[in-house]
């Protein structure tokens, strides 16, 4: 079969786990959530990377960027594309680019690697100036997104998880106020799950429980409010 960027994917059986939430067992022997499919790339940040909970502003930055680019895409063609993504975009250090001109969004919208979107490109770098902005208010982009934590509830069946939520809402509201773009509630709601804001794996997935842990663990980023900064 094809995926949606054209590419043959192998597929691999899946039979539905011992759980009753919507977890599926692989041929691997691993219960997952269903999401993943039978694409061994997305199996792999499924298990290694989904969920885990991110305190690193650099790579909160490019998960907010690359949920952006996602709007109206698959993730999986994303996550085909990060590498290019990175490269194209200084590694999504905003402090770089911050700084881009217009022949950085010419290079981009020339640049095949990555979905070629003007406004995508130029959100992203908007977003870099306003990320700069929140890391010399709160100390670090992190601080800023982790104080919109929400309670977590346990999800009992796949039909739980939701699309948007109230937190996830508000600080989609919070950050359009400090002028980013691509930021829609389901957008953040996404970035929650992505960061480990929430742990949205199933609880019949193996990786709920290593999710869990490292939430119940993690030192959570404390802001250190500057009171002349840009709010």
């Amino acid at each position: 079969m094809l995926d949606g960027s054209g590419d043959p994917v192998t597929e691999v059986p899946f039979t539905r786990g011992p759980a009753t939430d919507g977890a599926v067992t692989g041929a691997d022997g691993v219960a997952r959530c269903p999401w993943p499919g039978d694409h061994d790339d997305y199996r792999t940040y499924h298990d290694d990377e989904w969920g885990r909970p991110v305190v690193d502003d650099v790579r909160l930055f490019e998960k907010v960027c690359l949920e952006g680019f996602q709007a109206g895409l698959s993730w999986l063609t994303i996550l085909r594309k990060r590498d290019n993504f990175r490269t194209a975009f200084a590694g999504f250090d905003p402090a770089v680019v911050a700084h881009f001109t217009d022949a950085d969004v010419a290079r981009c919208l020339g640049d095949t690697g990555i979905v070629r979107h003007r406004g995508k490109i130029e959100s992203t770098i908007n977003n870099a100036a306003h990320a700069l902005e929140a890391i010399d208010q709160f100390g670090s982009l992190a601080a800023y997104l982790w104080s919109f934590e929400p309670d977590s509830p346990v999800r009992a069946t796949h039909d739980d998880i939701p699309a948007a939520t109230a937190e996830s809402a508000a600080l989609s509201r919070d950050l359009k106020h400090r002028g980013w773009s691509f930021v829609g509630p389901t957008t953040i709601y996404a970035l929650m799950q992505a960061m480990g804001m929430v742990n949205d794996h199933l609880p019949g997935c193996e990786l709920h429980t290593v999710v869990a842990a490292e939430r119940a663990t993690l030192v959570r980023p404390v802001p250190h409010l500057d009171p002349t900064a840009t709010p």
